[in-house]
């Protein structure tokens, strides 16, 4: 099995999406090269969202806090 298929499936067994933080994003006027450039959010952050893998409560937190919004605006349960 090759790295990519590797990664594919670890990422897939998580069930937080990030499509809320993307909208979110947008909305706010911010970018992720802002993100990473003017707020400090590493880009493997960045990365692991994009690939919907986890990112810590303290991550969501910085972004809440970034982007002032509620925790559903970054993250959703889907089953």
């Amino acid at each position: 099995m090759t790295i990519v298929k590797k990664m594919t499936a670890y990422y897939n067994k998580f069930m937080i999406s990030y499509a809320p933080f993307w909208k979110t994003l947008r909305a706010k006027g911010e970018s992720t090269y802002t993100l990473i450039v003017k707020h400090n959010i590493s880009s493997a952050t960045i990365d692991r969202m994009k690939k919907g893998g986890g990112i810590t409560t303290a991550k969501i937190n910085d972004l809440c806090k970034i982007l002032q919004c509620r925790v559903e605006d970054i993250i959703e349960y889907v089953e």
